[in-house]
């Protein structure tokens, strides 16, 4: 079984790997044809995001922008990035439609073994991210690998997401929790 193979499944795998190591520099050369461009809003969702991510609709990413492959994001209609996300992808990262996402938003489906002699060897594992329809994430939050984050959630600036966060939820720290909310009418 291929490295990118293993990889995909969420097994073990070693990212040194040639495939993987010409893939991410694909992505990396249009990234920085993205990066380096001076855009107006209108020009946002343009023919060099196409070539990397997967979407079947409108999308706004503000550069800069950074992703390992690309081909494991899945961006739903209307979704927004702002300036400076990251995106680890070695495994499927899903955005659904009408989620906007805060500046320096970082969300990792990329981790490194615990044990540290497989660290040390260079094995990576990954873990698929789930994010539903018109999600909010504030700014600078990070999501780790495996969670999911449920249609019409709100979570806070900041927050650190470490595990599933329910749908229709206001959730934010670290570790980001639901909060109970007293809403007025």
């Amino acid at each position: 079984m291929s490295e990118k193979s293993r990889m995909l499944r969420g097994e073990s795998y070693h990212a040194a790997d040639p495939k993987l190591v010409w893939e991410r520099d694909r992505a990396a050369r249009i990234l920085h044809a993205y990066n380096k461009r001076v855009f107006h809003e209108i020009d946002m969702h343009n023919r060099l995001m196409r070539k990397l991510l997967h979407t079947e609709g409108n999308f706004w990413i503000k550069p800069p922008f950074y992703c390992d492959y690309g081909y494991n994001i899945y961006i739903g209609k209307n979704v927004m990035l702002n300036y400076g996300c990251v995106l680890l992808d070695v495994n499927r990262i899903e955005i659904g439609d009408d989620t906007l996402i805060g500046p320096n938003t970082q969300i990792y489906t990329a981790y490194h073994a615990m044990d540290p002699t497989e660290r040390k060897n260079g094995v990576e594992y990954g873990k698929p991210v789930h994010i539903g329809k018109n999600v909010w994430i504030g700014g600078g939050a990070i999501i780790l690998p495996g969670v999911s984050i449920g249609d019409h959630t709100v979570i806070g600036a900041g927050s650190v997401v470490t595990h599933d966060i329910e749908a229709n939820t206001i959730a934010y720290g670290n570790p980001c929790r639901p909060q109970t909310i007293n809403r007025k009418e």
